[in-house]
């Protein structure tokens, strides 16, 4: 068992890499990260080159349905050109780590103007936003391991935004919206059941 430091607030899901997500009262987490989560990205339909947020940013804004066929239409309105989503070709379209999480309290922090030289207070487009009691801070669970609702996360790093942590995948499973969120041992050890 565990020592609980916090609970789920809010589970996002990035169908298209680079739009904005949509809450979810649960997902089901594999070694790749959440089921669905950015499994698409977005492509020039003249030229093939990728279309990002950096340098798209007005992709940010609109936020992925589900559904291909209508987030293409509504991305080739938007974007004034024509576009294709395409399927990712080896697992979802993650840079880093299959799952982010960052607490409601380093949002809050960045958003009042609290941010390490280096970092930005952008969205951070976390896939599980967290209630951490007072102070807690997130990055210091780097190289520790975390048991939320049936998922086991060893955490590995910050990402270059600094908000947040990135976490691969042990124990595959179920998490839902007021998991708790449970610090275990240090990361690499054998998991401890789910």
């Amino acid at each position: 068992m565990g020592e609980v430091v916090g609970s789920v607030g809010r589970i996002a899901v990035y169908p298209v890499k680079s739009l904005g997500g949509r809450s979810v009262p649960e997902a089901l987490v594999d070694t790749a990260g959440l089921r669905g989560d950015r499994a698409y990205a977005v492509l020039d339909a003249d030229t093939g080159e990728r279309v990002t947020v950096k340098n798209t940013p007005q992709l940010a804004g609109i936020v992925a349905t589900g559904d291909t066929e209508a987030d293409t239409i509504t991305l080739t309105e938007v974007l004034g050109r024509p576009v294709r989503l395409v399927p990712s070709a080896a697992g979802p379209q993650v840079d880093a780590a299959a799952v982010h999480l960052v607490s409601r309290g380093a949002i809050e922090r960045a958003t009042a103007g609290d941010v390490p030289a280096g970092c930005s207070a952008d969205d951070p487009r976390a896939n599980l936003v967290l209630h951490l009691p007072g102070e807690a801070d997130e990055r210091n669970w780097v190289g520790r391991r975390l048991r939320i609702g049936e998922v086991v996360l060893d955490v590995v790093r910050t990402p270059k935004h600094c908000l947040g942590v990135y976490a691969e995948v042990q124990v595959p499973g179920r998490v839902a919206a007021g998991d708790a969120v449970e610090l275990l041992d240090s990361g690499g050890g054998a998991a401890a059941p789910a």
